[in-house]
């Protein structure tokens, strides 16, 4: 026997997304500048830690796997980490200090000034992530975050915020997505401009990491053991 889903309900879903895109559309160019400072930070030592709860974890974890792997073209390594990915570490701070402090605790620990904190969530109301955007304001962190329709308190306690208007949770989700992978394009964009513009070959192209005046490190012979 076939299962027919009315197509009322199927359209009507994908109607919920175009609505939700053509309103996010207005703000998109917030993501184009997160990821040029993404790139800045990143590319200067800096580091992303990212994180949210349920779907918003996968949409975090989703991001920090493009900027450590790759979004499209091959490109350095950069460092980013999803905080609810260590589940030993979340687990005995929701056993030992209460669940508020899963990622508090952990922004502490990793974040260090100048680094850039981003927290993902549908509702903008988790307590574990307002703890988490204190922490990081305190570490001097920048926080952002990409949250569902707005006012909400999260909006209110980060430096920046994209807020997502959708009729349905599902719908903020998938517009995420989008922005997620709009912040890696634009990411890789400018790292490409600096590695065109540090006329390095391919292979040893990169944003550099050292500070004005520092020598170039002696290249290692690989071959060495």
């Amino acid at each position: 026997m076939t299962l027919h889903v009315p197509s009322s309900s199927v359209a009507g879903h994908c109607d919920e997304l175009l609505d939700a895109l053509h309103r996010f559309r207005e703000r998109a160019h917030l993501t184009e500048r997160w990821g040029e400072r993404l790139a800045a930070v990143l590319g200067g030592g800096g580091r992303l830690l990212a994180a949210g709860n349920g779907g918003s974890a996968a949409q975090a974890q989703h991001l920090t796997a493009e900027l450590v792997g790759r979004y499209r073209d091959d490109r350095p390594p950069f460092s980013a980490l999803a905080l609810h990915a260590d589940t030993s570490s979340t687990t005995a701070i929701a056993n030992d200090y209460g669940v508020d402090e899963v990622f508090a605790r952990q922004v502490r620990a990793h974040g260090r000034p100048g680094d850039v904190l981003m927290l993902l969530s549908t509702s903008g109301a988790s307590a574990n992530l307002l703890s988490a955007a204190d922490a990081g304001r305190a570490a001097g962190l920048s926080v952002w975050a990409l949250t569902g329709p707005a006012p909400n308190p999260l909006m209110a306690g980060s430096d920046e915020a994209l807020c997502v208007s959708g009729a349905s949770t599902a719908t903020v989700q998938e517009v995420h997505l989008v922005a997620v992978h709009m912040i890696c394009e634009a990411f890789d964009a400018a790292v490409e401009r600096w590695q065109a513009a540090s006329g390095r070959p391919e292979q040893e192209r990169g944003l550099d990491r050292r500070e004005p005046g520092q020598p170039a490190p002696e290249r290692q012979d690989r071959n060495r053991r």
